[in-house]
């Protein structure tokens, strides 16, 4: 008999993942486990194009629904795995099965963080995830935008966190003409990835288009009437009233299985640590997207990046390695987003992005509309670079990024023709 690969995780890497191990020449057992009852699917739509109607279902999946039949892949939805015994090589699922596996790849993804305040459970409160959830917030903000008298036609949206996926959130309920106020920890957001500059800059751009934002404050209760939420009580001691409430406060690894299997994590980061090749401290398991702590020799340390992009490149790489290939996982963080008419696209990585110089080539005067490329220079080099409204020249900017210093900077000022 043939060996038998387990995938664990019904996401974008294991999805890749599959599809390369079958392109590699695979011929074994292969069996893909997701908590879903969704085949497969790209999340990054689900704060854009998805929620805002611009894009449907089947856009989003990772590979065509007969792809896994087609190419013999055991597709297991509604599936969860509760555990995993690496003595055994047995991947435990809800309904009490046994998978048995030689080599598997744990890519649980993450998990958003719970609101830790009184309220959360009111109707009227919603996080986003999974598509489902992308589901329930468009209802929401459909019902919100057309007036319904079961919300006073008010189309009031709270968002509770400041970071990306509440940024793309914004920017689709204020197309939708809703109100919105977006409440966060710190006073500029996206200023632990960006720092204050361009973190200003994405505030301005918000601020444009009518957003309010509510800095250097915390929930402290949600309230309600009727068990239906009607607003937002903060550590300020401000009210603010709200039809619909979304819980926007970052995301934890989904580790449990690996810690339980006694797999060993990063304490920095939180993910599964793995080695170069994104192999984790099991001989026979492997790790891939936002799970996987992946030891950068570019950065000189080891990283867990939550993106699309960190997903897509470690499917694949970690295939490979499944089927023997020792080569090291050397892929740029890459991420990118919309936001009204901007378009952003950011390679490479800056643990402290306000003690990096910064350089900037083209405006950032022109909000949404700005056409600009924005570095980070740490010790001589490009760490990280950010293209605005500028995509076509992306490769370019990963090129500066991989380069050795040092830099020309007049070179980068010039990059925007």
């Amino acid at each position: 008999m043939g060996e038998s690969f387990v995938l664990v995780g019904g996401g974008l890497a294991a999805a890749r993942a599959a599809e390369t191990l079958r392109a590699e020449g695979f011929g074994g057992r292969l069996v893909l486990v997701g908590r879903e009852g969704r085949h497969p699917y790209e999340r990054p739509p689900l704060s854009k194009d998805y929620l805002a109607g611009k894009a449907d279902a089947h856009s989003l999946l990772a590979l065509d629904e007969s792809w896994y039949a087609e190419h013999d892949v055991e597709l297991r939805l509604h599936a969860p795995a509760v555990g995993i015994d690496t003595e055994s090589h047995h991947v435990t699922l809800a309904s009490g099965a046994l998978l048995a596996y030689d080599r598997l790849l744990v890519a649980t993804g993450s998990t958003p963080r719970a609101l830790p305040v009184a309220g959360g459970e009111l109707a009227g409160v919603l996080s986003l995830r999974t598509q489902a959830d992308a589901d329930h917030l468009a209802a929401a903000m459909q019902d919100l935008a057309a007036g319904s008298p079961a919300h006073d036609g008010a189309g009031r949206v709270v968002i509770l966190g400041s970071g990306w996926i509440a940024l793309e959130v914004a920017a689709v309920a204020r197309a939708r003409g809703l109100d919105v106020t977006v409440v966060g920890r710190s006073t500029v957001p996206l200023a632990g990835v960006l720092g204050r500059e361009l973190g200003g800059f994405f505030l301005d751009v918000h601020r444009r288009e009518g957003v309010r934002f509510v800095p250097d404050a915390e929930p402290v209760a949600v309230t309600g009437r009727d068990g239906r939420v009607d607003g937002v009580r903060l550590t300020t001691g401000e009210h603010l009233a709200a039809d619909l409430v979304l819980v926007a406060i970052g995301a934890v690894p989904s580790t449990h299985l690996a810690e339980d299997a006694g797999l060993a994590l990063d304490p920095t980061t939180g993910g599964i640590g793995v080695g170069p090749s994104l192999r984790a401290s099991d001989p026979d398991v492997w790790a891939a997207g936002d799970v996987a702590s992946v030891p950068s020799e570019r950065y000189g340390r080891t990283l867990r990046i939550e993106h699309w992009a960190r997903a897509d490149d470690q499917g694949r790489h970690a295939a490979r390695a499944m089927l023997g290939s020792t080569d090291p996982y050397t892929a740029l963080p890459f991420f990118f987003t919309d936001q009204y008419e901007l378009g952003m696209e950011y390679t490479g990585h800056v643990a402290a992005p306000d003690d990096a110089e910064l350089v900037v080539s083209g405006s950032l005067d022109d909000g949404a509309a700005s056409r600009a490329v924005v570095f980070w220079l740490e010790d001589d080099r490009v760490a990280a670079g950010m293209a605005l409204n500028v995509r076509d020249r992306t490769p370019e900017v990963a090129a500066l990024v991989e380069r050795p210093g040092p830099v020309d900077r007049d070179a980068l000022r010039g990059f925007v023709g």
